[in-house]
């Protein structure tokens, strides 16, 4: 297996420390559950911590304040911190609002943009999310509606956004808009949208599979929104936000591989301290080969993403392999993650325990980002139409 750089193996253990010593602890005082909606104020205090400790903006390259990790490390360090165990690890790395949702957008915003938005956000002053998915426009994300017609210096929008992860605590969208109908995807703009701005409504009153309070729907009425609040070029912006889809979609596999890596490590300890008839049910052939099977998934789907990583690190394409990625870890991680149910029998089948959790979780998994439909499509297509 390819290892992380000494650089990344030391963050990762400072990050573990930290989530041991101080994120579990704050997760039992608070009395946080998983799946349930945390509070605002607990995130906000966790984002500006992790800020002060470094690891909020790990993810960016160094000109950015970042550790200026080869992706290989940012799979490292990102598997590692879903494997803590914590249910906050991921806003340890700002990974839901924070620096990783923006850090390509500093080679195209404008000095007034990297002032008003890019750096509250590495600061942790301000949340952000990304606003694409709407009713009619999920897969076929350029067919969105949401219009923003131009009237003197400013945009006038009009639209709604759904299934926005990070919307219900975020204050900044990055948000894309039609401002030239007609034109599919060249028609397209980019915004930062201030989400407490006139005109603008946030409904986070339903849960997705994996719980309340991660996503909202964004609705927006005759919302006025400065020209210098565009992102790059008009029509720029649908290029803008599939530029870095590929190494997105293996960027998502950590995430799920540590999910899949937490359910086995919980199947391995409670098959060892469960007894049934006597003796540990690990002891039983039936649970320790859906162990086994569980372990050599991880293995296989761990590996594949590493090896892409390390591909994408030393300068080839990915176009087909992230795809791949995205496909398996994604399918296998639910799979590992049914089984880890399995081992625990009807413990995991209460609300509270982490694999009931995870079950829920990795199964979105299998929708988002892409779906695993897309992936196939895109693999496909660069096997038998390369170039």
């Amino acid at each position: 297996m390819i290892e992380p750089s000494e650089k990344a193996q030391r963050i990762i253990s400072d990050m573990q420390a930290f989530i041991r010593d101080e994120i579990i602890p704050l997760e039992k005082r608070e009395n946080l559950q998983w799946g349930e909606a945390h509070p605002r104020a607990i995130l906000a205090d966790v984002w500006k911590r992790s800020c002060e400790l470094g690891f909020y903006n790990v993810m960016l390259p160094e000109n950015l304040g970042g550790a200026g990790l080869s992706v290989v490390d940012l799979c490292a360090v990102k598997e590692a911190a879903i494997l803590t165990g914590s249910m906050l690890a991921p806003h340890v790395l700002g990974e839901l609002s924070g620096p990783p949702r923006v850090g390509h957008l500093f080679k195209v915003a404008s000095e007034v943009q990297v002032e008003k938005f890019l750096q509250p956000v590495c600061r942790a002053e301000k949340a952000v999310c990304f606003a694409l998915t709407e009713a009619e426009a999920g897969s076929d994300a350029s067919a969105i509606k949401t219009s923003a017609r131009l009237e003197g210096d400013h945009y006038v929008l009009n639209g709604a956004k759904r299934y926005i992860s990070g919307a219900p605590y975020a204050d900044i969208a990055v948000l894309l808009a039609v401002t030239g109908p007609g034109q599919g995807a060249a028609g397209i703009s980019a915004f930062f949208i201030d989400l407490k701005g006139s005109g603008v409504t946030i409904d986070a009153d339903y849960q997705v599979m994996s719980g309340a309070g991660s996503h909202g729907n964004i609705e927006l009425v005759d919302v006025r929104v400065p020209v210098q609040n565009r992102i790059g070029e008009e029509g720029a912006g649908f290029k803008l936000a599939m530029g870095r889809i590929t190494l997105n979609r293996l960027l998502h596999c950590p995430t799920m591989l540590g999910m899949a890596g937490l359910a086995l490590n919980l199947s391995i300890d409670y098959a060892r301290t469960r007894t049934q008839f006597g003796k540990p049910i690990a002891m039983f052939q039936a649970v320790n080969h859906m162990i086994a099977d569980m372990a050599t998934e991880l293995l296989a789907a761990r590996s594949m993403m590493y090896a892409t990583a390390a591909l994408n690190d030393a300068g080839g394409d990915i176009r087909t392999q992230a795809p791949m990625c995205k496909l398996y870890a994604s399918e296998a991680a639910f799979r590992i993650v049914d089984r880890a149910v399995q081992v625990h029998g009807g413990a995991g089948l209460i609300r509270g325990n982490p694999v009931e959790w995870m079950f829920r979780a990795t199964r979105m998994m299998r929708i988002l980002t892409g779906t695993s439909e897309i992936q196939r499509n895109t693999i496909a297509k660069g096997i038998l139409m390369p170039g």
